[in-house]
């Protein structure tokens, strides 16, 4: 049997960790949340050889082990704590060649922990054109340590580093600096006290507060109440502490590093110039917003069509096929049609999500972030609340979790309540399905009416996050004082098997995650929707009959299957509520997707889907019996004045059982949730009454 070794993967923001995660994990990695906490915990395995293979943790960036965040308190967990089952046999901290100085602090603060520490230089097919030139073997022997010199773009390096990770166990475990030229006498006694304890661990515990969350760290036994001196002089010690290893760091640099600034280009700046320009800034971005989403509706139409389609054969199949039965309805009408709503939107996702992790691989996004900071100040945002709102494209709950790098409580406060504003993939389906239903094929200039629209509505639910946050900033009675650091990446090409992985991770986490909850309300909607009470449901079929006895076969099921539905469980709840929905321009079946849409927005398809799919049997797409469905007096239920009004719905609605759970966890409390659940949901009633009744 083979061997299992722990691997931590440290280093800065933007150094590549993450592209050397991908490249020695590929698809075999999995993502989740750490215990107790909503920190993100990406986690893979990779085969060093035949019989070794590592389980490698890709640990959140962090600048230092001095936590000033969440995230980066993670990391200061796992390296304390020997008990965890993830405690790393050895640390990898990944470095930046053009960085190296600000890089190696962590690095000499990690291996000083006493953990087997190797180094790896990233982007090594920079060097040339950068003019960079590094010493490996001087740098190695000043650092005591092992260096790969990697490119992911290229593939090269990664064979060394998986063989220096085989014979981690030849490392160097022996500190870089010595923590006595600080303050012996303190560190003496120190030492004293607790002579069976790492000194580097023993100063981390007792300088860092770094338990922001219910974790059992396993702390070394009193050593946070060794406090002989005051706040103020610990912290003048950590500060020596830096001051020493730059010190350290500066003279191996003087000889190892070489930088000929006369060969470096200047192409960066000239970029910058361009796309963080006070105003050029802004249109690009904008520029850039409507080629995405014209993109996601003119590449997406042709497999959209494929799905809907081959769903609605698959259910007709299943009729046709099958022995007649509970279990062959329960298929064909709930089933299958629940699944379909939510897979008929792959394409659509998986196009968005490809999006922004190019955006994000190319260091544009660091940009937005910088470009939009003048104008959130007003607003009460900082730039660092640009990370959340941008992120809520994909989903509001990573998006609200972003939040903990934003020090200033009120300002994350404020983020944390308007983030749902922003568009999430989930409301992507909802608008997809209405806008193809009601707004009308054609195009303005070369610009497609249904890009147009997604683009509109995306730009309405930030718009409204801006406002929100303007009038919380001036009720919240909250004093505080913030500045805005952002680090700007170098451009680059994007890495097609990092966009591929996180495309490929996004939209199979969407898909399986909601179609859990599709699944389980789609069996709960078909059980609703084929049972019901009384005789108007048990005798419909002679009802019906009695009522239209000159009609055709066909025609008189399918209003046998309307009637039945109708007085089904599922129809008596729509119809309590359709008093207070049809000034909005819903009927009954639209508020039961409401409804069960509150576990997830994606739903609202889905459910739509097997409702409709119990009231008719014809061999029909999802879309034709949306747009198929007509009113009272005839005219069709899904029109312009009902079309808009639904999707403004959406757009400002609290649709998220989930996202209010992790607000609450991000709080402690449950009043801001709550207050977000009533606050949007009233707004959403009010613009889409308004709305359908302007346009009506």
């Amino acid at each position: 049997m083979g061997r299992s070794i722990n691997i931590a993967l440290l280093g800065n923001p933007n150094t590549g960790k993450t592209s050397v995660f991908n490249r020695l994990t590929g698809l075999t990695q999995k993502v989740g949340n750490y215990p107790g906490i909503t920190v993100e915990k990406k986690e893979g395995i990779c085969k060093l050889n035949r019989t070794t293979r590592a389980h490698i943790i890709d640990l959140p960036g962090t600048y230092s082990l001095n936590a000033s965040s969440m995230d980066e308190s993670v990391v200061i967990e796992l390296l304390l704590n020997k008990n965890s089952k993830d405690f790393p046999d050895v640390a990898v901290v990944v470095t930046d060649v053009e960085n190296l100085k600000r890089n190696l602090l962590l690095f000499t603060q990690v291996k000083d922990l006493g953990i087997p520490t190797l180094l790896v230089i990233n982007m090594a097919d920079q060097m040339k054109r950068k003019g960079i030139s590094v010493d490996l073997p001087f740098l190695e022997k000043k650092l005591d340590t092992k260096i790969a010199l990697v490119s992911t773009r290229e593939n090269q390096g990664l064979d060394l580093l998986k063989e220096l990770l085989l014979n981690y166990r030849q490392l160097s475990t022996q500190p870089t600096i010595d923590l006595y030229t600080i303050d012996q006498q303190y560190f003496e006694n120190l030492k004293a006290a607790f002579p069976n304890q790492k000194l580097y661990k023993l100063w981390l515990v007792i300088t860092q507060d770094v338990n922001f969350a219910k974790i059992d760290r396993k702390r070394v036994s009193d050593a946070t109440d060794f406090r002989t001196q005051s706040e103020s002089e610990l912290k003048r010690l950590q500060q020596k502490e830096t001051v020493k290893r730059y010190q350290f760091i500066n003279e191996i640099l003087k000889v190892g590093l070489f930088i000929d600034r006369d060969s470096a280009t200047d192409l960066r700046s000239r970029l910058d110039r361009i796309l963080i320009h006070k105003f050029w800034g802004y249109i690009i971005f904008f520029l850039i917003l409507m080629t995405v989403f014209q993109s996601i509706f003119d590449w997406s139409s042709i497999p959209q069509d494929f799905i809907d389609t081959s769903f609605a054969a698959l259910s007709e199949l299943a009729k046709t096929r099958l022995p007649e039965g509970v279990f062959t309805s329960l298929l064909a009408e709930g089933i299958i049609p629940g699944l379909g709503g939510i897979i008929i939107f792959i394409p659509q996702i998986a196009f968005l999500f490809l999006f922004i992790s190019i955006l994000e691989e190319t260091g544009y996004m660091s940009r937005v972030v910088f470009l939009m900071d003048r104008g959130l100040r007003r607003f009460g945002l900082s730039g660092k609340s640009v990370i959340p709102l941008i992120s809520g494209t994909a989903c509001a709950i990573p998006a609200v979790m972003a939040t903990r790098n934003i020090e200033n409580w009120k300002e994350r406060l404020i983020t944390i309540l308007v983030t749902p504003f922003t568009t999430c993939s989930a409301r992507l389906p909802v608008y997809a399905i209405l806008i193809a239903l009601v707004i009308p094929q054609g195009s303005f200039f070369g610009l497609n009416y249904q890009g147009l629209m997604l683009m509109f509505l995306y730009l309405v639910g930030f718009g409204m996050a801006l406002i929100s946050a303007w009038i919380l900033t001036k009720t919240l009675k909250i004093n505080s004082k913030s500045y805005f650091v952002v680090e700007m990446p170098n451009y680059k090409l994007p890495l097609l098997k990092n966009v591929g992985i996180t495309v490929w991770e996004k939209t199979r986490t969407f898909v399986t995650e909601a179609g859990k909850i599709i699944l389980a309300i789609s069996i709960l909607l078909w059980v609703l929707a084929s049972y019901g009470p009384g005789k108007d449901f048990s005798e419909a079929e002679q009802i019906v009959t009695e009522m239209h006895l000159n009609i055709e076969d066909e025609a008189l099921t399918t209003k046998i299957n309307a009637y039945k539905l109708e007085h089904s469980y599922i129809g008596i709840l729509g119809k309590a509520i359709e008093p207070v929905i049809s000034p909005l321009g819903y009927d009954w079946k639209i508020g039961i997707a409401l409804i069960s849409s509150f576990a997830a927005r994606e739903v609202f398809v889905g459910t739509l889907a097997t409702i409709y799919s119990v009231e008719s049997d014809a061999e029909e797409t999802i879309k034709n019996r949306m747009a198929s469905e007509v009113r009272v007096d005839g005219k069709p239920l899904f029109n312009i004045a009902s079309g808009i009004s639904l999707m403004l719905f959406y757009a400002f609605a609290m649709q998220c059982m989930s996202t209010l759970a992790i607000v609450k966890k991000e709080t402690n409390s449950w009043k801001w949730p709550m207050i977000q659940l009533f606050g949007m949901t009233l707004l959403a009633y009010v613009v889409a009454f308004s709305t359908y009744q302007i346009l009506a």
